[in-house]
């Protein structure tokens, strides 16, 4: 789950329990391309980090290849579980830094409830926000990994919807032609369903609401079980599955644009970061993210290996 809400008590239990003090040297084997040259981070011991799915392993495998591109030997503590438990590392210097989310930070971990609506307006509020905790935040990827209804081909034809207003609209004229297939937390959260409804105008009813995990909301709409499925923008299986999605034309979903979050301490030591880091998140959008989900979680290759693939095929090292 990418947007996780969790008690900030539960950050040290996380911060102890998520396996900070284990981790494996990351050792690709690569040389600097079109980043690292001069390897501006020689003798840099750093560790990066991340959450447990798919897109998070691959961009903590990017950012380690980067570092080590630049001569840095680099520990992988990659695949904390929880969003708290892996920002807490970095937080703390356990870890020197990540890929996350503007809108997880903003909303969850800074305790706003509305979110920016500007991408880089979003991403500002949170940099200015995170350096009193520690943390500095590098410019933003257009990868922008927020929720979406989505619908399959057959549904398409038939209802021809392209935009949320649009599907309010035929909950009204047609109540019984939405159905929606969500998670437990989207169907609950003020950022997912009810504030979608609201926002929106749309009223569909509880029995034409079904709850599941992340995973099978796809098959379902796939399969047609459900006319629209609670997706997240970056998913592979959009693309595998040939899915349509929504457009949220009233922008009421928050941004969730991926950057790097490095320690200040260790960026303040090792200001190369920023330099290494920069052209490779500003190749990073939602086209680049789905592709590379995809030969995870569709063709099931490693997350380590798509990442140092794409690294390599974008010049980026050698």
């Amino acid at each position: 789950m990418r947007h996780v809400r969790l008690p900030l008590t539960l950050v040290l239990l996380l911060a102890t329990g998520c396996g900070l003090t284990s981790g494996s040297p990351m050792v690709d084997n690569v040389r600097p391309g079109s980043i690292g040259a001069g390897e501006p981070l020689s003798g840099a011991h750093l560790t990066v980090t991340s959450k447990e799915f798919t897109e998070q392993l691959i961009l903590g495998a990017i950012m380690g290849i980067a570092f080590q591109a630049a001569g840095a030997q680099v520990l992988d503590r990659t695949g904390i579980q929880g969003s708290i438990g892996a920002r807490e590392a970095v937080r703390s210097g356990a870890a020197d830094g990540m890929y996350e989310y503007t809108g997880t930070a903003w909303i969850t971990y800074l305790g706003n409830s509305h979110p920016v609506p500007d991408p880089q307006k979003q991403w500002q509020a949170v940099h200015d926000a995170d350096l009193r905790n520690g943390l500095t935040w590098l410019p933003p990827s257009r990868l922008d990994n927020t929720y979406a209804l989505a619908m399959n081909q057959a549904n398409f034809k038939k209802y021809g919807t392209k935009t949320l207003s649009e599907v309010a609209a035929l909950a009204k004229s047609d109540p019984g032609a939405v159905t929606l297939c969500v998670e437990g937390e989207f169907a609950n959260r003020a950022d997912g369903l009810p504030g979608l409804e609201k926002a929106y105008g749309m009223n569909v009813p509880a029995k034409n609401v079904t709850q599941m995990d992340t995973g099978i909301i796809y098959t379902q709409v796939q399969k047609g079980s459900c006319t629209y499925g609670e997706v997240f923008t970056t998913d592979g299986r959009i693309r595998s599955m040939n899915l349509v999605v929504m457009a949220d034309d009233k922008k009421f979903f928050p941004n969730y644009n991926a950057a790097p979050v490095i320690n200040t301490n260790s960026l303040k030591k090792w200001p190369a970061i920023a330099t290494v880091l920069d052209p490779v998140t500003a190749k990073l959008d939602n086209t680049v993210a789905q592709s590379l989900n995809a030969k995870v979680d569709v063709d099931g290759e490693d997350p380590h290996q798509v990442a140092l693939d794409w690294m390599k095929e974008q010049g980026f090292v050698k």
